[in-house]
């Protein structure tokens, strides 16, 4: 590959489309978030032209022709498979009937006549998280991301390479059931999720999850709690982590239980993949300072590691998460084109 040569990487969500680009040397051309509506709910044709026009706006904004680009990264909220096509259920971000079975890494190779390589937005992120951690020595360590958001992400990095699996399925974190014995309050109802499993991490470790299980049980405990007064559960859901940071005793038994399910989450990981690193990335570590610290340091508390673990892994949050999707896909676009790649640690 031509130090002239760059891949571009597109992180596709429900209304925006993030771009970023990622020269031979592994340096990113751009140090900003660079957003463009991303049209997916008008369907294919409009989100993939809307693709087209992130392209060329990310290219204009470094001074890059269009010529120099050798692949492309493309990663999208799932389900989908390990080749980009969407869910023959669709999903939430595409969710009209035209989506369901769609080939959108196919499709939008077709539109480019380059290569494009795919990856779900969970694992792109993770895949940004190992490499700018790691940088040259990416390929000699593994990690494990989880990511909270709407739901629970993340991803497994091997050798520094995102694990897939046969079905694209692979590094599902959210959906992995964990014990919760001494987690939950002894009259607290079994969580539930949206994916249909009852008593999964992201059925407690997601926004979802306060939502729909965690808030409306614990305001049966603080019935005179101020959010009990907020109209609908799903706005006062949102708010559940601005008091969390002013150490509010409701949100904190939230926050306390999330953190909780994330450690029984990573010792599930400690004893399946071992890894050097956990990364964990989301609303909530995105959050002030102190109450950051004090949920990494629940999480940690959780996580059960042997002594031999223990003094070789690390606890690290996920850097620059709004631009870790797109730069996750551009390193996947890299990698395909040159395996030897490393990404400069910035």
């Amino acid at each position: 590959m031509s130090t002239h040569q760059v891949v571009v990487g597109l992180d596709v969500g429900g209304t925006s489309t993030n771009a970023t680009v990622l020269d031979a040397t592994g340096r990113f051309l751009i140090d900003h978030l660079v957003e463009t509506p991303s049209c997916v709910l008008d369907g294919p044709d409009a989100a993939l032209d809307a693709l087209l026009r992130a392209m060329e706006h990310v290219l204009k904004l470094t001074g890059t022709p269009a010529a120099s680009v050798v692949a492309v990264g493309l990663d999208t909220p799932g389900p989908a498979s390990a080749d980009g096509v969407i869910s023959s259920r669709g999903a939430t971000n595409f969710s009209q009937p035209a989506w369901r079975g769609f080939d959108f890494r196919g499709a939008l190779q077709a539109r480019v006549s380059l290569p494009v390589v795919y990856n779900n937005d969970g694992n792109a992120a993770a895949l940004y998280a190992h490499n700018v951690h790691f940088g040259a020595r990416a390929a000699e360590h593994s990690s494990i991301s989880a990511i909270v958001g709407t739901g629970l992400g993340g991803g497994v990095i091997e050798a520094g390479r995102v694990v897939r699996g046969v079905a694209g399925m692979a590094g599902e974190l959210g959906h992995v059931h964990i014990p919760l014995h001494g987690l939950l309050a002894e009259d607290q109802p079994l969580p539930e999720c949206n994916c249909g499993f009852a008593g999964d991490a992201e059925s407690i470790a997601s926004l979802t999850g306060i939502e729909r299980n965690l808030l409306p049980y614990w305001l049966t405990r603080f019935p005179q709690h101020e959010l009990a007064q907020v109209e609908s559960v799903r706005k006062a859901a949102r708010l559940v982590r601005a008091y969390g940071e002013k150490r509010d005793p409701l949100a904190l038994k939230i926050f306390e239980q999330q953190a909780m399910a994330l450690g029984r989450l990573f010792t599930i990981a400690a004893n399946f993949t071992d890894p050097h690193v956990y990364f964990l990335g989301g609303g909530v570590v995105e959050a002030a300072p102190q109450f950051r610290e004090w949920f990494l340091a629940k999480v940690r508390e959780n996580t059960a590691l042997r002594e031999e673990q223990a003094k070789l892994s690390r606890f690290v949050l996920v850097p620059k998460l709004d631009m870790a999707g797109a730069r996750g896909a551009a390193i996947a676009a890299l990698q395909s084109i040159d395996p030897t790649s490393a990404i400069q640690r910035t």
